[in-house]
């Protein structure tokens, strides 16, 4: 009797403890949002491209990018722009494909595929690159196993070409007393690890390692007339929106203007010059944000999606961090895998019947479509969205 009284008063008092909350909350008056900046009327946002984005464009709706791309370089007349075309062709060759094989054979035809469309936006793009393909792999010992499987990315071939786009060169080790400088090397352990479209297949199947990608909500570029002042602002998630996981982002601070209620609205430290009156921004301030944008924009993923779906990539981490973006690593790592596929499909069959074997079944399926919607958006400037869903 004595303990369903005690239960009794806890329900009492929980309940006027939420009662009270809610009326705290309702009488908080959360301010107007910081004016976003805009050129010509068109509000600027963060883009899927990250070299030379269309600001100013609206998001192109549709269910597949290949059509569009190739009406995009057809309407091009260049000889280079024409071998772009056909290296688009080809890449959505492998792309249909892909679509009709197993999970064996898979590997080989999108590798193929990203090989096409990255030679495509580099032709299109005017950036050198040798033919080769400049990546390798090799198993270090027997096992069977993530750790032991080595990819190495090469300074000349079509991966140091996207890097080179990227402007992330390749790099290489010398070593004392070796002829040879050694090529950048990972585990395909890690560059899954890297990968923000398969980041919640990764941490399933590897619990121990923490998160790498932390949610947000509604990136976007915002000033301060007075000082005519720019800068990043985004938001987490509301289950992100803790002490603990604020404390895992470098380079961002709790921007005070805003009442924190549910979530965390964090600004990006660095600023940039923007003065704008009447949205026309002066040349000093456009100049100032293009070199902002290019700075910042490769700390932030997106995963290709009906939603807009944003995450920063922490840069804290000792273990496992790759400092790449998301393209020459999928590429490198269809590579490992496009190996095995041709050349001992009984080794990569063993690896999916390992406990890993659904990440590495997710990042076969999904990576075509992520890669794709990113040379997409990296050749046209232009963000992509599925129809049926308002922008």
């Amino acid at each position: 009797m004595a303990s369903s009284k005690q239960d009794d008063k806890y329900q009492k008092q929980l309940q006027k403890n939420t009662e009270e909350i809610k009326k705290i909350k309702s009488q908080i008056q959360i301010k107007n949002a910081r004016p976003s900046i805009k050129v010509k009327g068109a509000e600027i946002s963060l883009r899927k491209s990250i070299m030379k984005p269309s600001f100013t464009n609206k998001t192109v709706l549709t269910d597949s990018t290949w059509h569009y791309v190739e009406l995009y370089l057809k309407r091009k007349k260049e000889v280079k722009d024409k071998e772009a075309l056909n290296y688009w062709n080809q890449a959505r060759n492998f792309f249909d494909a892909t679509e009709n094989l197993d999970l064996l054979s898979k590997p080989l035809t999108a590798y193929y595929c990203y090989l096409n469309a990255t030679k495509a936006l580099l032709t299109y793009k005017r950036i050198n690159f040798d033919t080769k393909h400049g990546v390798s792999g090799t198993r270090l010992g027997n096992s069977i196993n993530l750790l032991n499987e080595r990819v190495s990315l090469h300074p000349k071939g079509v991966l140091s070409g996207l890097c080179n786009y990227l402007k992330e060169p390749i790099k290489t080790i010398t070593i004392p007393n070796q002829k040879d400088p050694v090529p950048e090397s990972y585990t395909l352990k890690d560059i899954l690890y890297n990968l923000e479209y398969i980041h919640r297949a990764y941490n399933l199947t590897y619990s121990n390692q923490p998160e790498l990608f932390i949610p947000i909500d509604e990136p976007r570029f915002v000033h301060d007339k007075n000082s005519k002042e720019g800068w990043l602002e985004v938001k987490l998630e509301p289950g992100y929106s803790s002490q603990q996981e604020f404390a895992k982002l470098t380079g961002f601070g709790i921007d005070k203007y805003y009442d924190v209620v549910d979530f965390y609205t964090l600004r990006l430290n660095k600023k940039f010059h923007w003065n704008a009156p009447r949205n026309s921004p002066d040349t000093d301030s456009l100049r100032d944000f293009v070199r902002y944008y290019e700075t910042h924009r490769k700390r932030f993923r997106y995963i290709y999606s009906a939603n807009k779906l944003w995450y920063i990539k922490r840069k804290n981490l000792q273990n496992g961090l790759i400092d790449r973006q998301t393209l020459p690593l999928t590429f490198a790592a269809m590579h490992r895998l496009s190996e095995m596929s041709r050349y001992d499909p009984n080794t990569l069959k063993k690896h999916l019947e390992k406990n890993y074997g659904w990440l590495l079944s997710e990042f076969i399926t999904k990576s075509i479509y992520q890669f794709i919607d990113m040379i997409s958006s990296e050749i046209t400037g232009d963000d992509f969205r599925i129809t049926g869903f308002r922008t």
